[in-house]
């Protein structure tokens, strides 16, 4: 039996939840067999775990403290049973990491991210084990205890996948023997839900991020013009007679925000919160057109032809709007008011096939991507498991 962690994921960030379900899609394709394995925590609950049938990640940390590489020295007997019986898998068991953080590593986070990866990259190359960066952005690198950590354990990876250019900048000035390459964000290829109550024809889909108004949005010029941007843009869209949905990308963290944009629009506006990741794809892509802040919101709304209108709090959306060729609807904080309703007008006259172009190239290339993740790992796969 192979365990398969997947890495970076969670049930409360639909963008993170979006990369598990492109993962659990493209295993049951390819590595049927597999069984895979979650990490427990506060967005990750056991009853969303359990619907996806994932065993549980026993993560052994006691004050802070690192302890997974001792549960190699528990009796193999005693790890089977906890398996058996609980469903409860140690590092020991575990067989691969497929690490889809999508942007964890580099100096917008706690140095504690980088150290511990490296320590565990290290740990995993020493047994033997796979552990692949599926395509996400990472970097810049400063603090150099983690440039000198990283620099070692990242060649020991099977296989590291960066998102974007600068990214990819980062890790080969970082590392330049290790196995780095280049693809795109791989959820372009989840299909939406089907049976979804259709939104009217004229809708706009608005989704904030309460990380552009954080600190970790180096351009502070946001800090003052983010929301009465959204609201600029949303009162125009109504007064132009369409339909608004402020959706809620994330949970908690950005409600708040996406009340403010319904208060503004007096009620003209309605708010929506959706559990499943694969009904906001399907909703994004029943819009005519969106706004968004949020990563994985964008990836839905251009990698399914729909117009979007874009904010960036980190450079992996500049990437991302440049793959399809929409570098003028990522917003300037500097942009005034006239402009705003220039760019919202052009928005809603944008023709779909470009984007569609695009996006049947970027769907190719994270195919191609999923083919060398699958040669990466081909040293943990037994000639039964091979499937497509």
């Amino acid at each position: 039996m192979t365990f398969i962690e997947i890495r970076g994921v969670q049930f409360v960030n639909k963008g993170a939840e979006l990369m598990l379900h492109a993962v659990l899609q493209q295993l049951r394709q390819r590595w049927p067999q597999a069984q895979v394995v979650l990490q427990t925590g506060a967005n990750s609950p056991y009853q969303a775990r359990a619907l996806l049938g994932a065993y549980q990640k026993a993560g052994l940390r006691l004050f802070g403290v690192e302890m997974n590489a001792y549960s190699h020295y528990l009796p193999k007997k005693l790890r089977q049973w906890l398996i058996r019986q609980f469903g409860i898998v140690t590092e020991a068991d575990i067989d691969v990491v497929l690490d889809a953080s999508g942007f964890a590593y580099g100096d917008q986070w706690p140095e504690a991210h980088g150290l511990y990866l490296a320590d565990e990259l290290k740990r995993f190359a020493k047994r033997g084990k796979a552990y692949v960066f599926l395509p996400q952005a990472f970097g810049p690198f400063s603090r150099e205890k983690e440039r000198q950590a990283l620099a070692e354990a990242l060649p020991l990876a099977r296989l590291v996948l960066a998102r974007d250019p600068q990214s990819l900048q980062h890790l080969r000035a970082l590392c330049p023997q290790g196995n780095i390459q280049q693809a795109p964000d791989f959820t372009n290829l989840v299909q939406g839900a089907s049976l979804v109550p259709a939104l009217p024809a004229n809708t706009l889909t608005m989704i904030p991020n309460y990380q552009m108004l954080s600190p970790r949005n180096s351009d502070q010029r946001w800090q003052n013009s983010y929301l009465p941007m959204l609201i600029h843009l949303m009162l125009r869209a109504l007064e132009q007679g369409m339909q608004v949905l402020v959706l809620n990308h994330e949970g908690n963290k950005d409600q708040e925000l996406c009340e403010a944009l319904v208060a503004a629009s007096q009620g003209r506006a309605t708010l929506r919160q959706e559990a499943a990741p694969l009904v906001v794809k399907a909703l994004i892509g029943q819009s005519k057109a969106v706004i968004c802040s949020r990563f994985h919101g964008c990836v839905s709304a251009l990698s399914q032809g729909i117009p979007c209108i874009g904010t960036s709090w980190s450079h992996k959306y500049q990437a991302l709007f440049a793959d399809y060729l929409q570098q003028r609807f990522l917003l300037d904080p500097g942009l005034s008011e006239s402009q705003l309703a220039e760019l919202m007008d052009e928005l809603q006259d944008l023709p779909a096939e470009p984007l569609l172009q695009a996006s049947a190239l970027l769907k190719l290339q994270s195919e191609q991507m999923w083919n060398l993740v699958m040669q990466a790992l081909s040293e943990q796969r037994s000639p039964s498991a091979v499937n497509g």
